[in-house]
Formats: C-alpha cells, structure tokens, sequence
C-alpha cells in the first residue's frame, strides 16, 4: 500500500457518538454497524456473546443425562392425559358461559328500555290538546 502518501494528510473522522451516527447501534459492544445482515451476524458472532458473558462452549451429555431428560418429559405427558371427552367438557362449558353472558347482555338492554320509559314525562292529554299537538314522540310504549 501507499502508506507515504497518507502521511501528512487530514482525514474527516464523525464528531456524532457512535449512538447517533446512521446504522445499527450495538450498546453491548459501543459499535456501530451499518445494516441489519451485518448486525444480525454481529449479535450472532462471538465478540458480542463474549461482551454478554456467555461462553460459546457446548457441554457434553451423557447417555444417562439423555435417558433421563426423555424419562422426565414422558412423565410430563402422561401426567396431563387428554381425551376428547375433556375437549367435549370445553366446548359445553365455553358455550354455556356465551349463553350466560348473551342472557345478561340482553337483560341489561330490557333495563336500561324499562329506566327510558319510566324517565319519560308523562302529559296530560288534555294539555297536550289545548296546546295543538297530540303528544311528543311516538304513542309506542
């Protein structure tokens, strides 16, 4: 390379920190990356798991180890049997609970109709007829 014709040069270097220069910043490792393949395989690679205190290094199993870790995981499927009768108990329950809320909702809705009408201002027709109109609203009740 041509490393005499670099000396007594000036460079440009950014004044910005690296937290606010353009591209991905890693706060981990204070580094700067510019897109995001670049910074997956930072977050992969082995400066950044060091920088987070992991170690790379995969332990060895035994067979013993492996036996027993499958012995633990049947245990834990058979402990919680399902049978479509469970999933049957579901479904009815489920949809009990629907028809409760539906049943609510709708008392809720005949309530709130029953404090509208009892609200209402009751006029005396004979009143309502010296004044010129039959009544306010609609005759429904």
């Amino acid at each position: 390379m041509k490393y005499r014709s670099r000396v007594q040069k000036n460079v440009v270097t950014p004044i910005a920190p690296l937290s606010q220069q353009a591209g991905y910043f890693c706060s981990v490792c204070e580094c700067v990356v510019k897109d995001s393949a670049n910074y997956l395989d930072h977050i992969n690679g082995k400066k950044h798991q060091r920088a987070l205190g992991m170690s790379m290094r995969v332990e060895r199993a035994s067979l013993e180890q492996v036996q027993s870790r499958f012995e633990k995981l049947k245990k834990r499927k058979t402990d919680l049997p399902f049978t479509e009768q469970d999933l049957d108990e579901r479904i009815l329950k489920l949809q009990q609970e629907e028809e409760e809320r539906k049943r609510q909702r709708r008392e809720k809705k005949k309530e709130k109709k029953k404090e509208k009408v009892d609200e209402e201002i009751e006029i005396d027709p004979d009143v309502a007829a010296m004044m010129g109109f039959g009544g306010f609203g609609s005759s429904k009740k």
